[in-house]
Formats: structure tokens, sequence, C-alpha cells
């Protein structure tokens, strides 16, 4: 089996399971003989930030000396991402293993009529690996929702991080903010401990606090005031922090807000007993990596980025683009997916952008790059779409100079694909 024939086989699976549940996946766990009891875990669900949180805290927990693992998703570059031990992801020689011991299982479950999700198998293959390595803990993503996702297999974790709760996966987890927190709470159990990002809509803070409380949580909520803004600018957020010296390599106000998360997770860490040091934390911080999240990847021309998706993340990326580049045009390479509110997210773009190159995503739940196109001239900004990704990038890289700033967003599907064109083309090491 090659590398390629091992992802085809995970793309092979359904996407979604027929009816929501954890019976299948605890099933197969079970023939795998359970390997996620042997693991620790810090389980993180949210809307937006469970990324650059779950890094942080990696980040930390990996200059501590632990073992750490981390599972995320979706990746970028490489599949391999999604599975990382100590910031190194797993290799496609130990990838393809995986699949080969794995896949049998899957299918001796679907004579059953037992469907494998491709999630689901992902995550078996996840735990497996991280208990195989002997991780001392293990950062866990949730994949989507929280109550029903595969990664809510785990007992009890060490901490359950709630990050920013806001309107996504709409046709799945609920209308409203609600809703929507109650699914991602699912990841809550018994007498746990909860950790709650500082700037929750008041509907969803309210789910979080009473659904810890009924399940015999002790509830922390992130404080944005414990933490002193030292200096702000492209390269990150210098932060003071209880005396600590607190460097946040992402651009953004909200990452400030993650990185409390991040802290006030890390000290429930501590109270139970891992040993974190000052050092690690300042040291973890500043290391930490999160790739295609407003990310700087030149700063002369300025080409940045994000994989802003939803109307929250578009909402925090148009802010940090006013916030940082105020006086410069600002040419887009955009690309979204149609099941997304792209009415709202694109609104939030409105006066932002002096011209947008549309692009459609390499994905089947693509918006074509000219009906995309059709929402920003709506919005009366200058607009036309691209045949291809690589015709986007050409374009807009030649509409750039020391007085203009690419932003390539949309989606993580165009974020991906534009870094690694951009890195070829730019040369970037």
């Amino acid at each position: 089996m090659t590398y390629e024939d091992a992802l085809n086989t995970i793309s092979s699976l359904m996407r979604f399971g027929s009816k929501p549940g954890l019976e299948r996946i605890n099933k197969l766990l079970k023939l795998l003989g359970n390997p996620q009891d042997k693991l620790k875990f810090v389980h993180v669900a949210g809307t937006n930030g469970k990324g650059s949180t779950c890094a942080l805290i990696s980040s930390v927990l990996k200059k501590a000396k632990y073992k750490t693992g981390m599972f995320t998703s979706p990746y970028v570059s490489d599949f391999c991402e999604r599975m990382q031990i100590n910031g190194e992801m797993i290799s496609h020689e130990e990838l393809i293993e995986l699949v080969k011991t794995t896949f049998p299982y899957v299918q001796e479950m679907a004579e059953n009529n037992e469907i494998i999700t491709e999630f689901e198998f992902i995550t078996a293959m996840a735990m497996q690996w991280f208990a195989k390595k002997h991780c001392d803990i293990v950062v866990l993503e949730v994949g989507l929702g929280g109550r029903f996702d595969a990664t809510n297999t785990i007992k009890t974790p060490l901490v359950s991080v709630i990050t920013s709760i806001s309107l996504d996966h709409t046709q799945i987890l609920g209308d409203t903010v609600e809703e929507i927190a109650f699914e991602k709470c699912g990841i809550i159990k018994e007498n746990g401990i909860t950790v709650c990002y500082p700037d929750q809509p008041k509907g969803a803070f309210n789910v979080i606090k009473s659904i810890a409380e009924e399940r015999h949580n002790k509830f922390i909520l992130s404080d944005e005031k414990s933490v002193k803004v030292l200096s702000t600018n492209i390269t990150g957020t210098g932060l003071e922090y209880r005396g600590l010296l607190v460097k946040v390599p992402f651009i953004g106000e909200h990452q400030i807000k993650n990185a409390v998360t991040a802290l006030y997770a890390l000290e429930v860490l501590k109270q139970i007993g891992y040993r974190i040091s000052d050092h690690s934390i300042e040291a973890g911080f500043a290391c930490a990596a999160f790739p295609a999240r407003l990310e700087v990847l030149s700063t002369n021309p300025y080409i940045i980025i994000d994989g802003a998706h939803n109307p929250d993340g578009t909402l925090m990326l148009a802010n940090s683009i006013k916030k940082y580049f105020p006086d410069k045009k600002i040419i887009g390479v955009v690309g979204m997916l149609a099941d997304k509110d792209i009415y709202t997210a694109t609104e939030n773009f409105k006066g932002v952008f002096s011209k947008v190159i549309t692009v459609t995503p390499n994905n089947p739940r693509a918006m074509s790059a000219q009906n995309l196109c059709d929402f920003f001239v709506k919005l009366k900004t200058e607009s036309e779409p691209a045949y291809d990704i690589d015709e986007a990038l050409k374009k807009g890289i030649s509409m750039i100079d020391e007085n203009a700033v690419l932003i390539v967003c949309g989606s993580l599907y165009v974020a991906g694909d534009a870094r690694i064109r951009l890195i070829k083309m730019l040369n970037i090491k």
C-alpha cells in the first residue's frame, strides 16, 4: 500500500454517519483494545479558536518535557498534520501501517451494516498511534460539535475546554448559539473541570455554565483582565500574565482571548500535578505554530493566508486587516464552500478589499468562483473570477507592492492549496 492508497482508503468512507451516535466508534475502538483508555486528555471543543488553543497548550506541554500528542482537523498541506507528537506529524509509513491494520475491522463491521465514517476511522487510528507511542498527554480537538463527535469516546478528561461559540454547521448543530453550545458541551463529563473562553455570547455562556454545573464540574471562566497587552503588531502580541512575559505569535485580538483560555487550562493542569514551569509557558507560547490562520508568509510584499470560513472567522479577519493595515490597499484571493453562510461571511468584508479575485476551492462542496464573485459585486467590491488557484495567486501577486497587501482566505482548502504554491513561488524556506 502506498501513501496515496492509504489516503484513498480513508476518503472512501462516508463523511457523515447515517445516524448520529457513538455506538459505531465505540465498537471499533473496543475491537482495537480501547486504546483511548490508556491515555490522558485535554479535550477542546468550540466553533472558532480550537486549533490555536490546542497549538498553544501542546507547545507548552512539549517544553515542559511531556510526550504530547495533538489531534486536530482539518489539515493544511499534508493529511499527517492531523496526528502529531511533540510537534512532529505521523510519518507516511506509520499512517500506511495504521490503515492496513485498522481497515479490516471497518470492513468487518460493514458486513453487519455498521458503517464507520471517515472521521471515526481517523480518530480510531489516532488513538492507537498515541497509545502505542505512550504519550503522557493528548490535546484532542473535536471534529464537529462534541456530543456525537468521535473524539467523545474518552473518559473524563483532565480538563474540558470550550472555545468561542458562534453559528457554523447550522444544518447539523442547530440554528442558535444555545443549540450549538449544547452540542459542544457534550464533551463535558461527570466530575471534571471545564475551562471556558472569556467572551461567549450570553446564551451560549448560560448553556455552558449550566451543563458544567449539572455534571458536577468545576467551572472556570477565563478572565481576559488577567493579561495586560504590552505590544501588538503583525508578528503577534506581547502579554503580561501573572508576572510572566508571554509572546503570542498569532495575529488578531481574538488570539489574546484564545491565549487566555489556553493559560487557564494550563493552570488547571498545574493544579492537578503537572510540572509546568514559567519558562515552559513562555518558551511554549513563543514557538507555537498554527499554519494558514492569519499566517504572514511574506513581509516584502505582505502576503497573508487565513482559513477563516464562517461569519465569526471572517469578522475577526476583517477586523485584523483594518487594525494592522489601515493605510494599505488590500487585494483578496477568496474561495468559499457553498454550505457556509456566504452572505454574512462576505458582508463582513464590506469595504475591506480594493479588489477580490475569487476561486473555486478544491472540494465537492465548493461554491463556484463566478457565484462567489457575484456576492462581492453586490457589495460594490471590484471582483473577478479566476480559472484556478494558480491563476488567482499570479493575478493577486501582480497587483501588490509596498503599499498593498495580498490576503488569501475563505476556506482552509483554499488556504492550504495557496500555502503550498506560494512557498514554491516565493521560494520561502
